[in-house]
């Protein structure tokens, strides 16, 4: 029998080949794929993003964190796919136009695939073209735009503009340092969050999941 609360604490701990080895072991001893996934890892890297609200954890716990849990889906995400498992939504998520950082929308897009969500991470300086080629594509849910200075996040309206032009109606989320939600609603986005673990929380709620 898997023990999915051993796989959860590895996974709080960053141990990433303790978690892929027990991920492994319970697949190989048949257990649901869909019990491993939210069992051993959505429900643990929940805990993570709770305790990151809470101040007990901070980025760089986070992303080990998220890390253990990516080498866990590299074996359960083929497994999904096989079974015909739909993910729960699809989000496309770069930094905005003109800027390289990517920590905080790295932390974004795992803190999504570990919630159970198709993930297309087109990177860093990305501008309307590259949104909205990959909205044609992969028709998401959310598009999520971040941003870590205040001379980059004003690039958000045009790509928002240009969406919403193009007739995407999905959910629009805007995170980042310098962003604020009177920002957030002056660009006409639909979301706004100041961390990772809230931004998904709050579109999962948007989507009434």
């Amino acid at each position: 029998m898997a023990d999915f609360e051993a796989i959860g604490l590895a996974l709080q701990k960053g141990k990433a080949a303790d978690v892929k080895t027990m991920v492994q072991a319970a697949v190989d001893e048949g257990c649901n794929i869909e019990s491993i996934l939210q069992k051993g890892l959505i429900d643990s890297m929940k805990i993570i993003g709770d305790k990151m609200q809470k101040g007990e954890v901070y980025v760089p716990e986070v992303l080990i964190a998220a890390r253990a849990m990516n080498a866990g889906l590299t074996i359960l995400e083929p497994l999904l796919e096989a079974q015909g498992i739909e993910p729960k939504g699809t989000i496309i998520i770069a930094t905005v136009k003109g800027d390289l950082h990517d920590i905080g929308k790295n932390l974004a897009a795992m803190m999504y695939k570990g919630a159970g969500f198709k993930v297309v991470d087109l990177g860093v300086d990305a501008g309307s073209d590259k949104f909205l080629a990959a909205c044609k594509e992969h028709n998401p849910d959310v598009i999520g735009l971040s941003a870590l200075l205040t001379t980059t996040m004003v690039n958000m309206e045009p790509i928002i503009k240009d969406l919403r032009e193009a007739g995407y109606k999905g959910i629009i989320q805007v995170g980042g340092a310098p962003l604020t939600q009177a920002f957030a609603d002056k660009i006409g986005a639909d979301l706004y969050a100041d961390d990772a673990s809230t931004g998904v929380q709050l579109s999962l709620s948007k989507l009434g999941k």
